[in-house]
């Protein structure tokens, strides 16, 4: 591990150097993970490295990654008065959302001529990356590609996801935060706490809720769909 020592300090220098480039020019193409990744992978390329090798000297940010989440439920503690007063619209909207995001990811897949071992790997793309991988894995997916899905959705959505709701004229927080989080899990939670306070809250809530309902639907989905399109 001695000769991976530079690659803690490594992927903090460009991810806050990534967030200043972010703060200064304001545009949602420059997301901090997307400039961090498009700086880091051709960087590993270029010297050959394995990133399972590159891994092992950062690995303790990925072991921040649980108490960082655990950490969303103060600004949802802080926001209870307002999720108390609307929590059957809020269920409501991210039950729609979650079956909106499974079944029409899945049916396009199979629709396309996709095996039903890749369309269960493309069901759990919007919830967060334990519990994709966690619902491929029950569906007979493959769930290191479920990661990948994951991945690209929540970047589309930190990245894009703010510019379409503007376009769309939706202005409430709630809202906005309840649909990025819907569709954009924590990448895109991270990106409404840097944006609005009460955005990040919802985000959050939506997140879990959505995880929560896509583990409990997504096995009576599936072969459905598989019914249906396969």
């Amino acid at each position: 591990m001695s000769d991976i020592w530079w690659s803690l300090p490594l992927t903090l220098a460009v991810f806050f150097s990534a967030r200043r480039l972010a703060a200064r020019v304001k545009i949602s193409l420059f997301n901090p993970l997307l400039i961090s990744m498009a700086v880091i992978i051709p960087l590993l390329l270029l010297i050959n490295m394995p990133y399972a090798r590159y891994f092992q000297g950062s690995e303790i940010l990925n072991s921040l990654l649980q108490p960082s989440v655990v950490a969303l439920a103060l600004p949802l503690y802080e926001q209870i008065h307002q999720i108390r007063a609307r929590w059957k619209s809020i269920i409501g909207v991210c039950f729609i959302g979650s079956i909106t995001a499974m079944v029409s990811g899945t049916a396009i897949a199979l629709w396309l001529g996709a095996t039903p071992e890749i369309a269960a790997t493309i069901m759990p793309k919007s919830v967060t990356t334990p519990i994709a991988m966690a619902v491929s894995a029950s569906l007979h997916g493959i769930p290191a590609i479920s990661a990948i899905c994951v991945l690209i959705a929540g970047v589309l959505g930190a990245v894009f996801g703010h510019m379409l709701l503007n376009l769309m004229r939706i202005k409430t927080k709630a809202s906005r935060g309840l649909a990025i989080g819907n569709a954009s899990h924590a990448l895109g939670t991270a990106r409404c706490a840097e944006m609005d306070y009460q955005e990040g809250a919802f985000s959050s809530l939506a997140l879990v809720l959505c995880g929560i309902i896509t583990s409990l639907m997504a096995p009576f989905l599936f072969p459905l769909l598989l019914a249906l399109f396969g």
